[in-house]
């Protein structure tokens, strides 16, 4: 163990001195290494651990289910009493009587003390939001199921005590943030919002202009000055202690800022990611890092690193071009962008998701989908009472950013309007990311079949609102206790998918993946798994009319028994054509069980 920890030292070492190159000397940076090291929990060699490269730490029974602490409460008749249990209570209460065999970890969107953003502008990053619960309550969801925690890293609440330190000009968080001047070149920033960059505040030493890449209730934070850096190593082993198996790096992408520059992924952004992911990985090697960028695909893919940054990234370009393809029954684009995307080297994997607490970001097509493409999914989801966030662009110019609408109703029609296969649809989208290669991660407004919340956008005038419904428990039991409601069948048809998919060797991760050429109306890819013992065909009718499939199209072998495992029956090899009924997916493998 003592090679491995002069040899943590030496990596620690040298990601500083890449991240403050030109910041800080070498006697400083010496002087740090020490220091994070003993933060992430290594006081000695004895304490660190050799991190086994290429390990994939996940396999095809891992589902990540992503919520709000409070998406489910228990009210009491009398509201001004709060809610009648701990919302943490009441959804470790629901994980165990609706999603106990189909949920491996549970993704709890922030959970600290708040401002604004629904728990991304956080206060206080030690304690749980007392709305919520506690932290024995965080680790009793630990404890049953994998824990996904939210390391809201680039910028903190202007509410925090940080913040008024630095206003202060006194104590903890006094040299915690980013300021600029106004006259600084400031145009080639790239914003996700249309708000100023800088906020003029008023401190102790004059008047200074924070950072604020995404509200003026977010500040951004100077990680120039290594004690920010040495604070969140802290909060980083504080998660850990309390649970934590799967860190969410939000918002990593602008961490690192310099006027005159775009201000995202730049090389310390990246450097910074790779020395967390040193310091986890010797320190609680089975824990995994996502990094959550919300960028454009070929920017995205380099947040892998050389299998040194993050162990998963989000899939930010399916959603868009899964909804556009089920919209307009057309699957080119979905193909050509499948048949583009590396395979994941093993020990890293993508993060697939189609839809989440935010809505579904356009950037990431951009470049996948012509602007008139984009205006036109744009203005479709808004004909089904979606609404749309927008940017500014280096020219000033407002370009739609993100869509916001609940995915059940993102998917009620097509371009030509609702129909009659909303929910036939809505499966097929979940069937298809199921298949593919990646951890699957599914919002619990899916697995409810959530609508569209206007109520919450009107008294939030919040457009991500209309995503975030608040259940009551006892009205969405009596929901899923009827199954004749569209709640309890969705939950029902998903559930039967992530059981299949659990048990498939095929369904790993990071098990082999082709496209297959269907045309356009059928959307078609093959896994295998890595002892090459099943394959499976998922084969989709994108469309909203029966479509045929040759069976020498998708070249089965002859002399295998091949089974559909979603319509659990064999397929009979006799047959010409398979038979797909409007947005039906089959799965089709030569082994009828996992």
């Amino acid at each position: 163990m003592a090679d491995v920890f002069v040899n943590l030292q030496e990596k620690v070492k040298h990601h500083l001195e890449v991240i403050y190159e030109g910041v800080l000397n070498s006697s400083d940076i010496s002087a740090i290494v020490p220091e994070l090291i003993s933060k992430i929990g290594i006081q000695s060699a004895e304490d660190c651990h050799y991190p086994t490269p290429h390990k994939n730490r996940w396999d095809e029974s891992d589902i990540i289910m992503i919520t709000y602490g409070d998406s489910i409460v228990e009210n009491m008749d009398t509201s001004e009493f709060g809610y009648q249990q701990k919302p943490l209570k009441t959804l470790l209460r629901f994980l165990e009587d609706y999603a106990d065999l189909i949920i491996s970890h549970v993704h709890i969107l922030p959970f600290f003390p708040y401002s604004s953003d629904d728990g991304f502008s956080v206060i206080d990053y030690s304690t749980v939001n007392q709305s919520l619960g506690d932290w024995s309550d965080i680790e009793k969801i630990a404890d049953k199921y994998g824990l996904m925690t939210d390391l809201v890293i680039n910028h903190c609440s202007s509410r925090s005590q940080w913040f008024q330190n630095f206003i202060a000009k006194d104590g903890i968080g006094s040299d915690y943030f980013f300021t600029a001047s106004p006259s600084d070149d400031l145009k080639a920033v790239v914003r996700p919002r249309t708000s100023d960059l800088l906020k003029e505040v008023e401190t102790a030493s004059g008047i200074e202009h924070v950072w604020c890449t995404f509200s003026h209730d977010q500040v951004d934070f100077d990680f120039r000055n290594p004690k920010v850096l040495l604070t969140f190593v802290d909060i980083i082993r504080l998660y850990l202690d309390k649970g934590t198996k799967i860190f969410r790096l939000d918002a990593i992408a602008f961490l690192w800022k310099v006027a005159g520059s775009p201000s995202i992924n730049l090389h310390q952004t990246h450097e910074v990611v790779r020395l967390l992911r040193t310091l986890i990985e010797h320190a609680e090697p089975e824990t995994v890092i996502i990094t959550e960028t919300n960028i454009p695909n070929r920017e995205n893919l380099t947040y892998f690193g050389n299998a040194n940054e993050a162990h998963a990234i989000y899939n930010f370009s399916l959603p868009p071009l899964l909804l556009n393809t089920l919209v307009t029954g057309d699957c080119s684009y979905l193909k050509s962008w499948m048949m583009s995307m590396p395979p994941a080297q093993n020990g890293t994997t993508y993060f697939n998701f189609i839809a989440s607490h935010d809505g579904i970001g356009l950037r990431p097509a951009e470049g996948l989908l012509s602007d008139e493409e984009l205006t036109s999914l744009a203005n479709c989801m808004q004909n089904f009472g979606g609404r749309v966030s927008w940017r500014a662009t280096e020219n000033g110019e407002q370009k739609p950013y993100e869509l916001n609408i609940a995915l059940i109703d993102a998917l009620k029609g097509t371009l030509e309007g609702a129909d009659k296969y909303q929910l036939q649809r809505f499966i097929c989208a979940h069937a298809i990311m199921l298949g593919l290669e990646g951890i699957p991660g599914i919002y619990i407004h899916s697995l409810l079949g959530t609508p569209n919340d206007e109520e919450k956008v009107l008294n939030t005038g919040q457009n991500r609102g209309i995503n975030r419904h608040r259940w009551d428990y006892k009205s969405l039991v009596t929901h899923l206790d009827n199954n004749k409601s569209v709640h309890a069948k969705v939950l029902s048809s998903l559930s039967m998918l992530i059981r299949i998919r659990r048990s498939q060797a095929a369904f790993h991760p990071n098990a082999t993946q082709f496209t297959l050429q269907l045309g356009r109306r059928i959307f078609g890819y093959w896994r295998q798994s890595a002892d090459r013992q099943q394959s499976i065909f998922c084969i989709s009718n994108i469309s909203h009319k029966t479509k045929k499939v040759r069976l020498s199209d998708i070249n089965l072998i002859e002399n295998s028994l091949w089974f559909d495992l979603i319509g659990e029956k064999p397929i009979d090899p006799n047959t010409e054509d398979l038979v797909l009924k409007p947005y039906q997916t089959m799965w089709i493998s030569n082994k009828s069980t996992g």
